[in-house]
């Protein structure tokens, strides 16, 4: 057995960035990071972006470490290694290989993974996810060959694919089982915008569709809808969620929803075991409610404030979340929580006839989130409103108001 001060189970960007941030402030105490995959810390955003994907940057820009900042930092690095089981009393992690960690201190930041497509034939060659570096790599593979292409689910994924697979000069099919792409987040009119970004760069989009069997032999040919239309395809990009893998936890006394339940300081309720990133559901102080947010910026965030934390500061986790995207030439933002829960509202603000468009969700008396299509200059502005709490139940008419400038929504409006 290993004994090691801080253990962190997770290579990604919570644990990379709590593991550096412990060492600034403990340069002694022992740090060990468990991840599952091959690879050291990568970026994640950069797999989906245009330069990297077609090739006009060099592949080694993907690593966000290099190999000899793991010793030089005195951080004990393990690929490949799955943690199997959480002994909270003898403060033991046991991985799969056999090996046993006994710490101090924990952090779990083991991310998330992707829904696998549940459909009769869904194992066949050219089916593929978009989450680790192994995804990509198969997929630029598969661009070199494929005529055509088609993704599966209206959100991120599809609308970056269908942009990198464009400019890939690929036919792309986009099956959607919604009325409508990004239903229920966004609103049918915002849906609609960000169709047609789709639809004028050739993506030919079918609604209410649902994939019955994947036609072909060792390789997709085709996909057979469930209405008896068929979709060619020698390649398939599946974006329909992302889960947390927590099975492993089972019987550790750890509390668990959707995510690992962690409270302002990104403590769980085991002492001495922290949580961090897409498996982290914390409470944020500045929402005042406990939420499930899983993003590249957020999780960075989050690692760096366990990592303080756990290296003995106690300050709570605040940040307001976002992330934005660019393609097909429609800029898109997601900030702070916008889940379209029970007793929530939402205010909408249109420019240019409707060719921009940003959407307030209220609860109480505040801003919670936002989605901004073709608008995101206004990310920032947007996101201290949300932090600083600004009361806006009597100025819901400038909030519509397209020529009233956001920024007179500053801190001396601060519902205290």
């Amino acid at each position: 057995m290993t004994e090691v001060k801080y253990l962190i189970i997770g290579g990604g960007v919570a644990g990379t960035m709590a593991a550096d941030t412990i060492r600034k402030k403990d340069s002694e105490g022992s740090i060990t990071i468990i991840s599952d995959e091959p690879y050291r810390f990568y970026s994640k955003i950069m797999l989906s972006k245009p330069a990297f994907f077609l090739g006009k940057i060099p592949f080694e820009t993907i690593w966000l470490r290099k190999e000899e900042w793991y010793p030089e930092n005195k951080i004990s690095l393990l690929l490949g290694k799955k943690a199997v089981s959480l002994d909270p009393v003898g403060k033991i992690v046991a991985l799969d290989d056999g090996a046993s960690f006994k710490y101090e201190k924990l952090l779990l930041a083991t991310g998330s993974s992707v829904i696998k497509w549940p459909v009769v034939g869904a194992d066949k060659n050219g089916i593929c996810y978009l989450r680790t570096l192994d995804d990509v790599k198969k997929i630029m593979q598969l661009v070199k060959t494929a005529k055509r292409a088609a993704t599966i689910g209206g959100g991120f994924i599809s609308f970056e694919m269908a942009d990198l697979l464009r400019l890939s000069g690929k036919d792309v099919t986009l099956i959607i089982r919604e009325n409508y792409f990004w239903e229920p987040i966004l609103d049918e009119e915002s849906g609609r915008l960000v169709e047609k970004v789709l639809k004028d760069a050739g993506v030919e989009i079918l609604y209410k569709s649902e994939a019955k069997e994947i036609l072909g032999g060792d390789s997709v040919e085709s996909i057979l809808l469930n209405d008896g239309r068929k979709v060619e395809a020698e390649m398939v990009v599946c974006g329909i969620g992302v889960r947390s893998e927590n099975e492993w936890l089972a019987g550790s006394g750890l509390k668990i929803n959707k995510g690992i339940l962690a409270n302002e300081y990104l403590e769980t309720n085991l002492p001495d075991v922290w949580a961090a990133g897409d498996v982290a559901e914390y409470y944020d102080p500045i929402l005042g409610e406990t939420v499930k947010l899983g993003n590249w910026i957020h999780s960075q965030e989050q690692g760096k404030r366990a990592g303080f934390n756990m290296a003995g500061e106690k300050e709570p986790f605040k940040f307001v979340s976002f992330y934005a995207s660019q393609g097909l030439g429609a800029n898109i933002a997601f900030i702070g929580n916008i889940a379209p829960l029970p007793g929530r509202s939402v205010i909408t603000r249109k420019y240019d006839n409707g060719k921009a468009i940003i959407r307030f969700i209220q609860s109480g008396n505040k801003i919670v989130g936002a989605t901004l299509i073709n608008k995101t200059e206004d990310l920032k502005t947007i996101a201290n409103m949300i932090e600083n709490n600004i009361d806006v139940s009597d100025r819901l008419e400038e909030l519509s108001d397209v020529n009233f400038n956001l920024s007179g929504f500053n801190s001396e409006n601060i519902n205290a």
